[in-house]
């Protein structure tokens, strides 16, 4: 059963001494949620989040979620143009923790939601993150993937999907190709956010004012962090954000996008497989027809494969930038 904001409130203030609450509203997402989540309002006008999680799989969340925010210092937040929840204190209950962070203001915007203005800040906000240095990564404990960490990670997910049997032979060929492409994994990896979407992003007008959700933060593949863009309706919204990702990161991965774009297409198998391990016959049916749709896509565009994009050779100042990055982020 649900824990009502009430009792979410007296947890607040047994998790963080001298917590004065004035007013508590609900603030989860509906009786499917993960969490139970309530939003408090100080004495003094400050806000905060109070989250308990109701499954095992969102205690694994919030668990790396915390480590992940304890990384990122006050030192690593100044590189930062918008705001990331602080951790402000825990109480056990039930078995598990409450958790209270200080509230990130903004609102959310859909995917289809976003214009060519948001999207540029999406951008930009992503190539932030990816600015970061991967030193405070490593210190914290935190996964350090290289390129072919990151190529077998997706090859697995493709030979559990193959392994099903119910993934259209076009696609799987065409994932195939990708992974034997060694063009397309010669990237520098960079601090992500890793589970970043639309989900992820807080706006004020057509500004990102913070980035929620960092329970897989790590060094690995920049890609990861924009495939989600390419599922807008308008095909504008990818585009504009690629390229003010590019302009702030100085275009120096010329596959991005092609990664991108296989990532994207694989979340259709985690789907898939995600359904197989619920034994969830609706979603596995889902999984199928979103698959089937795809792979009926790739048939009428075979002009379009994942591969490395045969690109202009860098110019100078383009080499001596991306090697100064590449100093920055150790």
């Amino acid at each position: 059963m649900a824990r009502t904001h009430l009792t979410l409130a007296a947890l607040a203030t047994s998790a963080v001494p001298g917590l004065d609450i004035v007013e508590a509203a609900s603030f989860s997402g509906g009786s499917q949620g993960d969490f139970d989540c309530a939003l408090l309002t100080g004495r003094d006008g400050k806000h905060w989040i109070v989250r308990v999680p109701r499954t095992d799989k969102a205690e694994l969340e919030q668990s790396a979620d915390l480590v992940a925010l304890r990384a990122l210092s006050a030192g690593v937040r100044t590189r930062l143009h918008f705001a990331v929840s602080a951790f402000a204190g825990q109480t056990p209950i039930d078995g598990t923790r409450a958790i209270v962070y200080e509230f990130v203001y903004g609102s959310k915007i859909p995917l289809n939601g976003l214009d060519v203005a948001r999207a540029s800040s999406v951008g930009r906000a992503i190539a932030a993150i990816h600015a970061l240095p991967t030193s405070f990564i490593a210190d914290a404990g935190l996964p350090v993937l290289t390129p072919i960490e990151c190529l077998r990670a997706s090859v697995t997910v493709i030979d559990r999907a193959a392994a099903t049997g119910l993934v259209p032979a076009a696609l799987l060929a065409r994932w195939e190709t990708a992974t034997e492409d060694s063009k397309l994994w010669q990237f520098q990896p960079t601090v992500i956010n890793g589970s970043m979407s639309a989900d992820s992003l807080l706006y004020a007008g057509n500004e990102i004012t913070g980035v929620l959700g960092w329970h897989e933060l790590r060094v690995g593949d920049p890609a990861r962090d924009l495939c989600w863009m390419l599922g807008a309706r308008d095909e504008t919204v990818p585009e504009i954000g690629f390229d003010a990702y590019n302009e702030v990161r100085g275009g120096g991965d010329r596959q991005i996008r092609q990664r991108a774009k296989l990532y994207a297409e694989l979340e259709l198998a985690k789907w898939l497989l995600h359904g197989t391990e619920v034994r969830s016959t609706d979603i596995v049916d889902d999984a199928v027809e979103l698959l089937s749709g795809l792979g009926d896509n790739v048939r009428s565009d075979i002009m379009n494969p994942i591969g490395a994009q045969t690109m202009p050779i860098l110019a100078i100042d383009e080499v001596e930038a991306m090697l100064e990055r590449s100093e920055r982020a150790v």
